[in-house]
């Protein structure tokens, strides 16, 4: 069953509940909304991703989703994946370590205050775009696929390409391109069935 409040994550997550309660104690006492989002607490602001918290198995974060924004307060704050998270940044909790609100709430005052200014990541994008051969062959066969790939977005023809790109087994590649074709063809990306209808 999918999490319906910050209550239920928190119960679900029994070995971070402490520190998971200390930290939305502190961001639902700022202006900030929360709302579940992808199966977890989200706090927005204006309808905006602003700050989000998350448990794993051997730590708990809260996520800062324009942290490369951040300029004053940034000693703490860490890249997820180097490389692959361009402006999303977390600080990380193991067992035992401390969860100061007064010294997070100075980066959660200056996230909202750059959401409030603008102050957001552009993602950089390459400018052409290049399709890996698996989907040049398939579009060479299928005319229909081709043309439903042309009217997808940008962003999600990227998401595509970069799917089957990243993988480095060749039957992996296969097998991923026969996943999209689909999903080309009805027009979705791939990762809508993510995002919030």
């Amino acid at each position: 069953m999918p999490v319906q409040s910050a209550d239920q994550y928190l119960e679900v997550h029994p070995n971070w509940q402490e520190e998971l309660s200390v930290l939305r104690k502190m961001l639902i006492s700022t202006e900030l909304k929360e709302e579940i989002k992808w199966g977890a607490p989200v706090y927005t602001l204006k309808g905006k991703n602003v700050v989000g918290l998350a448990a794993f198995k051997n730590h708990c974060a809260i996520w800062f989703f324009n942290g490369v924004s951040l300029q004053k307060n940034t000693s703490l704050l860490e890249n997820a994946q180097e490389g692959k998270t361009k402006a999303l940044r977390q600080i990380k909790f193991r067992k035992g370590d401390e969860v100061n609100p007064d010294v997070l709430l100075k980066y959660v005052a200056e996230a909202i205050a750059n959401q409030k200014l603008g102050n957001t990541a552009k993602p950089k994008i390459n400018a052409q775009l290049i399709l890996p051969p698996e989907l040049k062959s398939a579009f060479e066969e299928d005319e229909e696929l081709k043309s439903a790939f042309a009217k997808l977005p940008e962003g999600k023809q990227r998401e595509y390409t970069h799917y089957i790109t990243e993988a480095k087994r060749e039957n992996t590649k296969q097998n991923r391109l026969e996943k999209i074709l689909p999903l080309i063809k009805k027009g979705f990306g791939l990762n809508d069935h993510y995002r919030k209808v």
